[in-house]
C-alpha cells in the first residue's frame, strides 16, 4: 500500500532540548497508526510539524508522495491534514456549528448561512454516527461530545488524515469504546488516523501499526498484531514494566478524614453530593469510581475548598474544614491533586521552580522575613526535577505552560507529596502519563499510604482503582451506593454499582 505521509529523518530542536532526533515516520494510506512513548518523547512536537504549528530544523515530509513544505494549520488543512489537540481549541458560548465553520463562514451575501452550515455539520454527523445537535453550545456539552466537535471540524474542512492527540485523555471508558468505533468508520470511509497516545490497551483494539519513539528518537515501527503490551511497554521505557501494583495489605490506623452527611450543589444549582458521609483512615487507599458525573468532581472539590458547601462537615483530625479557606485547609495537613491540571493544579505563566513552592513560599526555608530565597527555590526544584524524572529543557526556568501534560502532572506530584500531607485527595493522577510514569506514581501514593497518610483516589480508570486501593467506595447520582474491599470485588460488579445497584458496605 502507498504512503499518505512521510516524514523523514525529522530534526527540531527547542532551548535546551532535541525534541525529535532524526525521526522517520511512514504512514499508509486507509490505515490507524499509533504513534506511542513516553511523556516528552516527542510525540505531539512530531505531529505538530505535520500540523504545521512548527517548522522542522531538517527533514523531508511528503504528501501523497509529494514533497511539501507545511507553513502553517491552514496549508496543512488544504493538504487535508486535520488534528484534535489533546487540549480541545473550542470557543464555550459559541454554538457547535459556530465552532465548526470558524474562519470558513458560509456566506448568503454578506450574512452567515447559518442554515446551510447546520444542514452540513448534521450531514456529517450523520455519516459517521457522531450524534452531535448543530445547534447546541459548547459549555452545555460533554467533554466526550466536545471532542466529537473537533472531529467535525476536521471532516467539515475535508481532512483526509486525522491527528488525535492523546484522545482518550479525558474520557469516561464508555466515551472511550465510542471512539474507538468512531476511529474504525473514518478508516472505513478512506481516512487515515494518527493516533497519539500511551494507552497500550487502545493500541491493541484499534491500530494496525505503531511507531515506538523514545527521548526525541525512533525506537522501532511495529505490526500491532504481532507485538505483546510488554513488548511494546519494554520498547518506549526501555526496560522491563510491572504492570501490577505491589503493595503489602494495608493496615489501617485511626479515622483522619471524615466526611458526614455533606450536600454540595453542582453549576447547574442542583445538588450534586447528597448527604454523603465516608470514613477514611490513616495508612489507607478509599479509592471513588462511578461514571463520570455522578459528584466526583463536586466531592473533592467541596473537601478542598474550591467550592462551598451547602451542609454536613468535612473533619480532618476533628477539626471541620468546612468554614475554612484553601489555604488553612493545605496548611492543617490536607493535599490536593487535582483532575484538572492546568486550572487548579499549576500556575502557567509561572516558572516551574515557582510553582513547586506555590503553598510553601511565605515560610522557610524558601523565604525570610518576606524576602524569598532564589538559590533554595532552584535547588528545591533541582531536587524534584531528578527524584519524580520531570522532563524540561530548563530545568526550574522552564515555564509550566510550555511542559507536555504528563509532566506537568508529574510537577504537581512531586510538590504534593514532597509537603507530605496527612490526607490526600488525588483525583485522576495518571490521566495522560506513559506505563512508566504510571507504575513510579502508583508506587509513590502506595509509600505514602505505608507511612500512615490517608488517600482519597479518585479515577475513572477502573483498572487503576482495583490495583491502588485497598478499599472502593462507589459513586452514584451524588450518594455513595456501596463500599467493597479491592480484593473481593471485580470490574463487572463495580460497573453495576456505578449504574446504581445497591451494595453492602465493607
Amino acid at each position: 500500500m502507498p504512503y499518505i505521509i512521510e516524514m523523514l529523518d525529522i530534526i527540531k530542536d527547542f532551548p535546551g532540548i532535541r525534541a525529535n532526533d532524526n525521526v522517520t515516520l511512514q504512514v499508509e494510506q486507509g490505515s490507524i497508526h499509533a504513534l506511542l512513548g513516553e511523556n516528552g518523547a516527542g510525540k505531539s512536537t512530531l505531529m505538530s510539524i505535520l500540523f504545521g504549528l512548527y517548522r522542522p530544523d531538517s527533514g523531508t515530509i511528503k504528501v501523497r508522495g509529494q514533497e511539501v513544505e507545511i507553513t502553517d494549520p491552514n496549508h496543512a488543512n488544504q493538504l487535508g491534514i486535520g488534528m484534535v489537540h489533546q487540549h480541545f481549541k473550542l470557543v464555550h458560548n459559541f454554538t457547535v456549528t459556530e465552532n465548526i465553520i470558524l474562519g470558513l463562514e458560509p456566506r448568503s451575501g454578506l450574512v452567515i448561512d447559518r442554515k446551510r452550515a447546520a444542514k452540513r455539520v448534521r450531514e456529517i454527523s450523520e455519516l459517521y454516527a457522531l450524534n452531535v445537535d448543530p445547534e447546541a453550545k459548547i459549555e452545555d456539552i460533554s467533554v466526550g461530545m466536545q471532542q466529537r466537535v473537533e472531529i467535525l471540524k476536521m471532516l467539515y474542512r475535508n481532512a483526509e488524515i486525522l491527528i488525535f492527540d492523546e484522545p482518550t485523555a479525558v474520557l469516561t471508558p464508555q466515551e472511550i469504546h465510542e471512539l474507538m468505533q468512531i476511529m474504525r468508520r473514518l478508516v472505513g470511509e478512506g481516512k487515515t488516523v494518527l493516533l497519539i497516545t500511551h494507552k497500550l490497551k487502545e493500541i491493541k483494539e484499534v491500530a494496525s501499526v505503531c511507531t515506538v519513539l523514545r527521548r526525541g528518537r525512533l525506537v522501532k515501527t511495529v505490526d500491532v498484531e504481532g507485538t505483546s503490551e510488554e513488548a511494546m511497554a519494554e520498547m518506549m521505557v526501555g526496560r522491563e514494566v510491572n504492570f501490577h501494583v505491589d503493595k503489602a495489605l494495608a493496615k489501617p490506623g485511626d479515622v483522619l478524614l471524615s466526611i458526614e452527611h455533606l450536600n454540595v450543589r453542582n453549576a447547574k444549582g442542583l445538588l450534586g453530593v447528597k448527604d454523603l458521609s465516608l470514613e477514611l483512615r490513616s495508612g489507607e487507599i478509599l479509592g471513588l469510581c462511578g461514571i463520570d458525573g455522578n459528584g466526583q468532581t463536586e466531592l473533592v472539590r467541596a473537601i478542598t475548598g474550591l467550592v462551598p458547601v451547602e451542609s454536613g462537615r468535612i473533619l480532618l483530625n476533628g477539626q471541620d474544614l468546612a468554614p475554612l479557606a484553601i489555604k488553612r485547609r493545605l496548611d492543617l495537613g490536607l493535599g490536593h491533586i487535582p483532575e484538572d491540571r492546568q486550572r487548579h493544579g499549576l500556575v502557567l505563566d509561572f516558572r516551574l521552580d515557582e510553582n513547586f513552592v506555590v503553598h510553601s513560599y511565605g515560610r522557610p526555608p524558601f523565604s525570610r522575613a518576606g524576602i524569598l530565597d532564589k538559590a533554595r527555590i532552584r535547588e528545591n526544584a533541582e531536587r524534584l526535577i531528578g527524584e519524580f524524572d520531570v522532563r524540561c529543557g530548563q530545568g526550574g526556568e522552564t515555564l509550566a505552560r510550555s511542559m507536555s501534560g504528563g509532566n506537568q502532572q508529574k510537577a504537581i506530584l512531586a510538590r504534593e507529596i514532597d509537603r507530605s500531607p496527612e490526607a490526600f485527595v488525588i483525583s485522576q493522577p495518571t490521566r495522560g502519563l506513559d506505563v512508566g510514569a504510571i507504575e513510579y506514581i502508583h508506587k509513590r501514593i502506595v509509600e505514602e499510604r505505608d507511612k500512615g497518610k490517608a488517600i482519597l483516589l479518585v479515577s475513572l480508570e477502573l483498572d487503576e482503582i482495583l490495583d491502588v486501593s485497598d478499599r472502593i467506595a462507589v459513586i452514584y447520582n451524588g450518594e455513595i451506593v456501596g463500599i467493597v474491599n479491592a480484593s473481593e470485588t471485580d470490574e463487572n460488579e463495580l460497573g453495576l454499582m456505578m449504574s446504581g445497584s445497591k451494595r453492602k458496605v465493607a
